[in-house]
């Protein structure tokens, strides 16, 4: 999954963007688990990807990939000796353009999620490119804009459940929006958190970006991706069960360096735009939660909110992961560089 924080294209004509300060680890601190890549996808395929930012599996075995800079969307086979195009570049629907997600259910159908001409569009298709539905959100975005792997306004946290869609829109007033297949919202999730800064609506709405979840287990995560990391879990019925938050070593210098205030901007047409900490999360079967930090780390919890794990995936190099997959309960399907880790 590939993360982004909204901009409305009112907002785009001056950005102020503010980068956290690298961290300085101290090794005494704790262990960390290196993970080396078990598996992936061979450098001959792989190497044909400019900008992949989702890699899944599904259910036969066949390897999806989103290529967000050749807004195509491919098929490895199972052997991983055939590439396919699924999806073309294209405005018109059935194909997509400036693509920012992917997410794969269960049944195998898979939803991407655009942005053609400025129009926000969720579309979903079988495994053979064909179209099965869509829809226009009733917003508009400015051009896309990239900081390295993540997209800086629009959708782009995306889940399909198969039944419906969970998207983060915090301007619409809760931290998970769930669509259905028309795109209307059957319910939003939890209320924006307190940030301190509600007198400063833009302020307020970026520090509320986050990874809405769904529990296989039952129930929602939203992982907040800007200001102090923080993550919440809810039940079934959208009901908040408990709030922690992110934190370690790995993350001190960073949130030690984070702003409190913001310098005064000349009109509506200037938006103070932080960095995330956090790159991307994901849930595995049994209802862990993973959470990638933008610092190559990638912290685990169990179902109460404990850190039980912190992580470095190791595949030519260490890698700081863009998106997470699970292939099963101990399989790790990661980009950049879509690797596979066994993660028991």
């Amino acid at each position: 999954m590939i993360i982004a924080v909204r901009l409305p294209a009112s907002l785009l004509a001056g950005v102020l963007l503010v980068l956290p300060a690298a961290a300085s680890l101290d090794p005494a601190a704790g262990p960390v688990e290196i993970l080396d890549a078990t598996g992936g996808l061979p450098a001959h395929i792989a190497g044909r990807f400019t900008d992949p930012v989702a890699f899944a599996e599904t259910s036969d075995g066949e390897y999806l990939v989103l290529d967000r800079r050749k807004h195509t969307v491919y098929g490895v086979d199972r052997a991983k000796t055939r590439l396919r195009t699924i999806i073309e570049v294209g405005v018109e629907s059935g194909k997509v353009l400036q693509p920012a997600a992917l997410s794969l259910d269960a049944s195998d159908l898979f939803a991407v999620a655009d942005a053609p001409g400025g129009l926000e569009r969720i579309q979903y298709f079988t495994l053979k490119g064909t179209w099965v539905g869509g829809f226009y959100l009733p917003t508009r975005v400015a051009p896309r804009l990239v900081l390295g792997p993540l997209v800086l306004n629009g959708v782009g946290s995306l889940q399909f459940t198969g039944q419906t869609f969970l998207i983060n829109r915090p301007e619409q007033g809760a931290v998970i929006d769930e669509l259905n297949h028309q795109g209307h919202v059957v319910r939003r999730v939890g209320v924006l958190r307190p940030t301190g800064h509600e007198a400063d609506r833009e302020v307020h709405v970026a520090l509320n970006i986050g990874v809405p979840l769904r529990d296989p287990r039952g129930g929602y995560y939203v992982v907040f991706l800007t200001g102090r990391p923080m993550f919440r879990k809810y039940d079934a019925a959208g009901e908040l069960v408990f709030e922690r938050h992110i934190e370690g070593v790995e993350l001190d210098a960073a949130v030690g360096a984070l702003p409190t205030v913001w310098p005064p901007r000349a009109d509506a047409s200037h938006l103070p735009l932080m960095a995330p900490l956090v790159r991307t999360a994901a849930v595995d079967p049994e209802g862990r939660l993973w959470v990638s930090l933008m610092e190559p780390y990638t912290y685990v919890y169990d179902r109460r909110g404990d850190k039980t794990r912190t992580i470095q995936f190791r595949g030519a190099r260490v890698l700081a992961a863009s998106s997470l997959f699970f292939a099963g309960p101990d399989r790790l399907l990661v980009t950049p560089g879509c690797y596979e880790f066994t993660v028991r």
